[in-house]
């Protein structure tokens, strides 16, 4: 469970950089616009910080990493997030400057498909976990 703290940890310390980073760095630009620059932090916090603190209380009362393709969507969904900051983040900094490039939101939107399908697969991986809890219980009181 300290994996996933830890996880939570970096995610949360990553998210409030990237904010204080993108009000800076409007700021220093004198932008005063809308850039994705800011949904950057809102996205760290939610979909990293808050989500691994979610994965640590699922593993703790149902052991989901026992099952065998939790540990394949673990590096699938940080890598699908770490891309999405990433390439956001860019495009963010390419609109403050005033050089933004358009095809980079559909390059963005590939991050948003492989955390579309890493959610999916989570979900499946938890369902299929709260079935074995189930059922284990149930056996027990018989």
């Amino acid at each position: 469970m300290q994996k996933y703290f830890k996880i939570s940890s970096f995610y949360l310390l990553f998210g409030l950089v990237m904010g204080i980073f993108s009000r800076e760095f409007t700021k220093l630009n004198n932008f005063s616009g809308y850039t994705v620059l800011k949904s950057v932090h809102t996205h760290t916090l939610v979909l990293g910080f808050l989500f691994f603190i979610i994965v640590l209380l699922l593993e703790k009362n149902f052991t989901i990493s026992n099952n065998k393709s939790f540990n394949k969507w673990i590096v699938l969904y940080n890598l699908g997030l770490l891309y999405l900051i990433i390439t956001l983040s860019i495009r963010g900094i390419l609109q403050v400057i005033g050089s933004d490039f358009v095809g980079l939101s559909h390059i963005a939107g590939l991050g948003h498909a492989i955390l579309g399908v890493s959610l999916v697969w989570f979900f499946a991986i938890v369902n299929k976990e709260l079935k074995v809890y189930d059922s284990n219980i149930l056996s027990k009181n018989k």
